[in-house]
């Protein structure tokens, strides 16, 4: 097969960009700093320290008792993971964007029988139409599987709703894809009985890119145990016996990344969930405001996004040569729609991480001035 690129050398000249695409964001500079330890090795004493420490300074902050898994990997190994965990046959995955019609994709190339409940791009999944599915349906699911927040849309959906539905069903599993959302946008876990919830460290929790954190539910840990088959890296069994029995990941894990993992997970408790919950919710608010009055909001009304504003592009502007004059004129970064079904109809503003209000109105100022609204 011939290649369709060419190597472009990389430079040490580039200008460096504020980021406010929806990930990965922004990161404090001591976070970056911390990468820079010397290096030591992943069966040491001090992996045992670094590694438990981020595991129960995450349990701590996300207010759960569920086991958390912190594996070198995206997001998107827990797609994979918890449907080899998790799913014997049949899965229901409601699809609203891109990413939640992603994770039926994956589901279905590992074997399983994938049903949809479809919605437009747009539009929240409905709690109610997910209990009317599972009450007509002759199959026995599973999982069901849900996005938290459809970044290619802006979408907020109603996860809290949705797992007290999926939990009058004890023989399902509720599967949560919270990748752009967890540690921006609060979500009581155990309340809800969520029993996978998993997300991206270069999403809200503000760090660089090369983790992924999953919260698992005593009740799914047993049903991996009973399945028998699951996924090696990303088994809930392997990685949380062998943190219980060694306090580290079984696998060599990315030490740099978890060395920033620490220093900002400490940053984030300092905040509270709640605070940061209430931060995430005023840029909401801003960038809600702002967008009412420049343009119109993509969502449905009621389910937008607490860290992704997906924004209607109703005045026609060019939002790609925007895009690229905002990057080389003023290096701040903002991202278009997502692929060829929203490229120029709207564009996104990540405010989620280490944004404030007043970071978020600095770039929404210069788009009025370049876009000449």
């Amino acid at each position: 097969m011939d290649p369709v690129t060419e190597k472009r050398e990389y430079r040490d000249d580039y200008d460096d960009k504020t980021l406010y695409i929806p990930g990965p964001t922004e990161v404090r500079d001591d976070v970056i700093e911390a990468m820079a330890e010397p290096m030591f090795g992943h069966r040491m004493d001090r992996m045992t320290d670094l590694y438990t420490t981020i595991v129960e300074d995450t349990k701590a902050f996300l207010g759960t008792d569920n086991e958390v898994v912190i594996l070198t990997a995206s997001g998107t190994e827990f797609w994979e993971a918890s449907t080899l965990n998790l799913v014997d046959e049949n899965i229901l995955v409601p699809t609203c964007g891109s990413f939640s019609e992603r994770h039926a994709n994956v589901a279905e190339r590992l074997g399983k029988d994938v049903d949809r409940l479809e919605y437009e791009w747009g539009e929240a999944v409905k709690p109610e139409d997910i209990r009317a599915h599972l009450e007509s349906t002759d199959k026995q699911y599973d999982v069901v599987a849900t996005v938290m927040n459809e970044s290619s849309t802006g979408v907020r959906n109603p996860v809290e709703e949705i797992g007290d539905v999926v939990a009058d069903y004890p023989d399902t599993y509720f599967v949560v894809d919270a990748v752009s959302a967890l540690g921006g946008d609060y979500v009581d876990i155990d309340e809800h009985d969520i029993d996978v919830i998993f997300a991206s460290t270069q999403k809200a929790f503000a760090m660089p890119p090369g983790l992924a954190v999953c919260v698992v539910s005593d009740d799914a840990y047993d049903r991996e145990v009973e399945k028998g088959e699951s996924s090696w890296y990303g088994g809930f069994r392997r990685t949380t016996d062998y943190y219980d029995r060694k306090g580290q990941t079984h696998s060599t894990p990315a030490i740099p990344i978890m060395l920033a993992y620490r220093k900002q997970m400490k940053h984030m408790l300092d905040e509270g969930h709640r605070a940061r919950d209430e931060r995430h919710r005023e840029m909401t608010e801003y960038v809600h405001d702002w967008a009412d009055e420049h343009f119109a909001m993509f969502p449905e009304e009621g389910y937008e996004s607490q860290t992704v504003a997906c924004i209607e592009n109703t005045r026609g502007i060019d939002v790609a040569a925007t895009i690229e004059e905002v990057s080389a004129e003023y290096d701040m970064a903002f991202s278009n729609g997502y692929g060829s079904q929203l490229g120029e109809e709207t564009f996104r503003i990540g405010h989620m991480g280490e944004h404030t209000v007043e970071s978020v109105e600095a770039l929404t100022d210069v788009i009025e001035d370049v876009a000449g609204l």
